[in-house]
């Protein structure tokens, strides 16, 4: 078992379900790839900044502690609400994303979080997690203090997650994102991340020069792995599955892919294990699957 401290924010979810109705839950990329995590098996903390007394910040808390995560590190604020997004699913499984977030008090985490547990934590922790869009909500200060945390972590895992309504320009995106991928252990990165930002079919191959071990998710659906010190590793399409919705793919092929390398398994194993994972979430509404709807390890 590892331990893995995966760090960003953790919203509120609407689920459209046609009308007025909706189902509640919550939901965050780090945060998903958290609970995965814990489920398969290794011990999970999330840290991040939420409000106090409001049921939503309860709830959140609540629910990580209920599939078994660490909630220490979460900072709780007094007057302050965690964001909020809606999701309307299309009838192709691919959905529409909708955001209340820009008072969410995660967005002055290098101002409210318990930075002397949190630099304590990484330092004895397996490995450290968190994306793009971690290094977008916090600001330019909180990017400023990730940057320094990170570096004190034995190993860091780094997801490629862009969104660009998130970033003043894609200028600051991409030496943001660069630097992290450049000093990170393990990158996940799409073709469609890499194409937004402009890095281009090089970048993975220079993060892997650098030391990490670089999961390229081609536009084609196969994979190609990319490290210094082994040949690349080709990996076909997987069979299509047709999703229901496709919330929270990335992310759990995240966290089976990393769970196994965790393991040992070798990253043909990683990848097929993150796969398997990713396939059963889509079969399902929301970025939590039940946990019956886990697949077999």
């Amino acid at each position: 078992m590892a331990r893995v401290i995966s760090i960003g924010e953790v919203m509120v979810e609407l689920s459209l379900a046609g009308g007025s109705a909706a189902a509640l839950g919550y939901a965050g990329d780090t945060y998903n790839t958290a609970v995965y995590l814990a489920r398969l098996g290794h011990a999970a903390a999330y840290a991040t900044v939420l409000g106090d007394r409001d049921p939503f910040s309860r709830g959140i808390v609540e629910a990580a502690a209920a599939e078994g995560i660490d909630t220490s590190l979460i900072r709780r604020v007094e007057g302050r609400v965690p964001g909020l997004y809606a999701i309307q699913r299309e009838p192709d499984g691919e959905r529409r994303f909708f955001y209340w977030r820009g008072e969410a008090p995660v967005r002055q985490v290098a101002e409210l979080a318990d930075r002397a547990a949190l630099s304590a934590a990484v330092r004895t922790a397996d490995l450290t997690y968190f994306s793009a869009i971690t290094l977008a909500v916090v600001g330019e200060a909180g990017r400023a203090w990730l940057t320094g945390l990170a570096s004190e972590a034995p190993a860091v895992a780094f997801d490629l997650n862009y969104r660009p309504p998130l970033w003043p320009d894609v200028a600051t995106a991409r030496d943001a994102i660069d630097r992290a991928a450049t000093s990170a252990r393990f990158v996940s990165a799409s073709a469609d991340d890499l194409d937004a930002l402009d890095l281009g079919e090089a970048a993975p191959e220079r993060w892997a020069a650098a030391g990490a071990e670089v999961i390229h998710r081609r536009r084609d659906h196969s994979l190609q792995i990319l490290s210094a010190d082994a040949e690349p590793v080709h990996i076909a399409p997987a069979d299509t599955v047709k999703p229901v919705d496709t919330t929270g793919a990335g992310d759990s092929f995240n966290a089976g892919y990393l769970a196994a390398r965790l393991n040992g398994a070798p990253p043909e194993e990683a990848a097929a294990a993150g796969r398997r994972l990713a396939a059963a979430v889509v079969q399902h509404i929301g970025a939590i699957i039940p946990r019956e709807a886990m697949p077999d390890a």
